[in-house]
């Protein structure tokens, strides 16, 4: 017997209490359930002036998809086992790591899937698509249990699919849910928009007062073009002491992070003693990777460490900017001379040393007016960190309501 009273209008199921209107189903009850393909791409008939969406992992958005990146041919559908789902089936990555596995999606077009996904055909009498869409994301991380109890590589399989259990409301309830949900989702797509707004002016900016394109009031003169070199050195301090200080990792977009933090797990040596010293105000990179715009510039923390396959630098501050610096490092141009530098190496896997990085030039103002881009471009980045703290208030808040009204315990007038 329960030790806690179920309330009026409430019952017992193997998924906790729920209104007694509310039923209990598999996936496998209330839509028809189905498998991708993937055609051989050794045959180029099957992709080469593709017209029908073929939909993969990477595609899905947690919402409508009306686009795809690739596209297959009449041929590829009528030579492979590929099927045409129509709008309103809901798709979930059954495999592909477990930041992709749970990833959702309703197609808004009528498409074809790869292996990777399960396409789930809506019964529209018992469940509407939207409402079901729902519950996948609220569900995602019960899809990711499914996958760490995996034997082999993280996954979720058809018969996972099929019996993944379901609240299922009558569907003027469902309707009415949806209803709520879609108004969080607009609001919160509309946030979308404008920090993609924001960036979109923080670049062209960058472009402009980078390159000296646009000049700022109050400053004149020429810039003038300098290698790195003329402003910078190479810092190589060793960790020999073993010192216990936060180990950094380098990402494309934010730059340096805090290893543990980032991956949720350690990645980096047990043995750290090798590992280069990063200290306060110091620049790094990967120097078998910066093509990628993996550079980033240590400012937290008085001393930390960091993976010997690095390059760390300094710069004389009486010079340059580190911020103006660190912007220039990331623009688009910076990232193609990398590119062209490392592709004109005669060891490609030697990356980009510090010798050959030191001669990049750049075209540099005086240093009071690197300063005052460099606060530009810092405003910019406080706006989209604004807004990006806001949409994510935004996202919480549906999260909240999705707790409520997804489990029935706070009901919807109908």
């Amino acid at each position: 017997m329960a030790d806690y009273i179920i309330p009026e209008g409430y019952k017992e199921t193997s998924l906790g209490v729920v209104p007694e209107e509310w039923e209990v189903k598999q996936l496998g009850d209330i839509s028809n359930i189905f498998s991708g393909t993937t055609p051989s791409r050794e045959n180029e008939l099957f992709f080469n002036g593709g017209v029908i969406p073929w939909v993969k992992t990477t595609d899905l958005n947690n919402g409508y998809l009306t686009d795809t990146e690739e596209r297959i041919t009449e041929f590829a559908l009528k030579s492979t086992t590929l099927k045409i789902f129509p709008k309103g089936t809901v798709l979930v990555a059954m495999y592909g790591g477990f930041n992709q596995i749970g990833r959702t999606a309703i197609l808004g077009v009528n498409a074809t899937i790869n292996q990777a996904l399960s396409a789930l055909v809506p019964n529209n009498e018992k469940i509407a698509e939207y409402f079901l869409l729902n519950w996948l994301l609220f569900k995602v991380n019960k899809w990711r249990r499914y996958a760490a109890s995996s034997r082999k590589d993280p996954n979720i399989t058809k018969n996972d699919v099929l019996r993944f259990p379901i609240f299922v409301p009558p569907l003027a309830e469902q309707r009415k849910i949806i209803e709520v949900l879609s108004i969080c989702d607009k609001v919160i797509e509309k946030q979308i928009q404008l920090i993609e707004k924001i960036e979109l002016r923080k670049k062209g900016l960058m472009q402009q007062l980078l390159t000296g394109k646009k000049r700022l009031p109050g400053f004149g003169g020429e810039w003038k073009n300098i290698a790195i070199k003329d402003f910078a050195i190479e810092v190589s301090l060793k960790n020999n002491r073993n010192e216990n200080w936060e180990v950094l990792s380098c990402t494309k977009y934010d730059g340096l992070v805090p290893s543990l933090q980032y991956f949720g797990r350690q990645v980096f040596s047990k043995d750290i003693t090798q590992y280069k010293i990063v200290p306060q105000y110091c620049f790094a990179y990967a120097t078998n990777h910066i093509e990628e715009g993996s550079i980033g510039y240590q400012s937290i923390y008085k001393n930390s460490l960091i993976s010997p396959m690095y390059t760390v630098f300094k710069t004389d501050s009486n010079m340059i900017d580190d911020i103006f610096l660190y912007k220039l490092l990331k623009s688009h141009r910076a990232i193609y001379l990398y590119n062209v530098m490392m592709e004109g190496s005669i060891d490609r896997r030697g990356g980009l040393r510090w010798d050959n990085f030191s001669t990049i030039k750049f075209l540099l103002p005086d240093i009071k007016e690197q300063s005052a881009i460099a606060d530009i471009l810092v405003s910019c980045d406080n706006e989209i960190l604004l807004a990006k703290q806001k949409l994510n208030k935004f996202r919480q808040q549906k999260k909240g309501l999705m707790q409520v009204l997804l489990t029935g315990k706070k009901r919807v007038n109908i």
